[in-house]
């Protein structure tokens, strides 16, 4: 028998920039009361830690510190955040080769602890990642949640409700799809509080029409534009974690437009990790949600899983190749 889980404990592995703004955003946000940073940089991840438990004095009693491994054991989430960054101009799907190796090492070295744990992978590229924990672990692939087009979507409804004048928790859209790249907008289900976008666009007396190719291309390049200015990218992917964890810890049945390998009941999409809107909670993805698409969003699609698919049989190859 495995140790019982603590439901209040997360792991994040990894205390790079992304992995310390996860575990700040989980702290803010009181979501766990014990946070362990892991990471071969052990001064970073200490110092990482000390850095937010600091600012627990002033907060709330909540544990923040640096540990192994071993601290899988009894993790109710475990975070997986590490890998090589991504630099300027280099598309996710570039990170595939010289990260598969890392996060087939992090997965291998969780298992050893832990028993049917739920991962939350957000090493870029994070289909590829998610793909290669799950086969790793051997965990139902519903326990290994990639945060997917979540970021992408957040950037997507921040545009609308910009252009729109609209407050951004009433905007309903989605990006699906791939992580990069090939991500698909999905216009046609895109409400403002129920009401088409477009319509509400019109009743709004706002001029012209809305470009929606131009917007779509903005929220897709919105990650790119950020490294551009500073460097990385950590508070938005911080805040899509955290959203996550608490869809899980709180057994919310929370729709979230994640990543996971699907199966048959996806013939188009089977065996990779692709983002569809899916029911979250305690037992990881619940089901996955099939929304209305237009012809032409169905078809952006299954070309942006091709492209997935063959990346993703690239990246695997690479090892194989290099080792002979």
């Amino acid at each position: 028998m495995g140790k019982n889980k603590n439901k209040n404990k997360i792991v994040v592995v990894g205390a790079g920039n992304v992995g310390e703004a996860i575990a700040y955003t989980l702290m803010l946000r009181k979501q766990a009361s014990d946070i362990v940073l892991v990471d071969l940089n052990e001064d970073r991840a200490k110092g990482s830690a000390l850095d937010i438990a600091h600012a627990t004095a002033f907060f709330r009693q909540i544990k923040v510190r640096k540990g192994g491994y071993e601290e899988c054991e009894d993790a109710a989430i475990i975070v997986i955040t590490a890998g090589m960054a991504r630099k300027p101009g280099q598309t996710r799907l570039d990170l595939a080769k010289s990260n598969v190796a890392i996060v087939r090492s992090i997965t291998r070295n969780i298992m050893k602890y832990a028993e049917n744990p739920i991962l939350i992978v957000v090493s870029n590229p994070v289909d590829i990642s998610t793909y290669v924990a799950c086969q790793e672990s051997g965990l139902p692939s519903e326990r290994v949640i990639g945060t997917g087009t979540t970021l992408d979507t957040a950037r997507f409804r921040y545009l609308i409700s910009e252009e729109l004048g609209a407050d951004v928790c009433d905007v309903n859209a989605y990006i699906l799809g791939e992580h990069g790249d090939s991500q698909v907008p999905v216009w046609s289900s895109a409400t403002i509080a129920g009401e088409p976008v477009d319509q509400f666009r019109k009743a709004m007396g706002c001029k012209g029409e809305l470009d929606h190719e131009a917007l779509g291309e903005r929220a897709r390049d919105s990650g790119a534009e950020v490294i551009q200015l500073k460097g990385a990218t950590f508070y938005g992917i911080a805040m899509m974690t955290s959203r996550i964890a608490e869809a899980i810890l709180s057994d919310g049945n929370t729709v979230l437009p994640v990543s996971h390998v699907l199966g048959e009941e996806f013939p188009s999409y089977r065996g990779i990790a692709f983002s569809l809107p899916c029911v979250i909670n305690g037992k990881g993805i619940q089901r996955v949600l099939d929304i209305p698409m237009d012809e032409a969003e169905k078809k952006k699609m299954e070309d942006s899983a091709e492209t997935l698919r063959e990346f993703l049989t690239k990246a695997l190859e690479a090892p194989k190749k290099a080792a002979s």
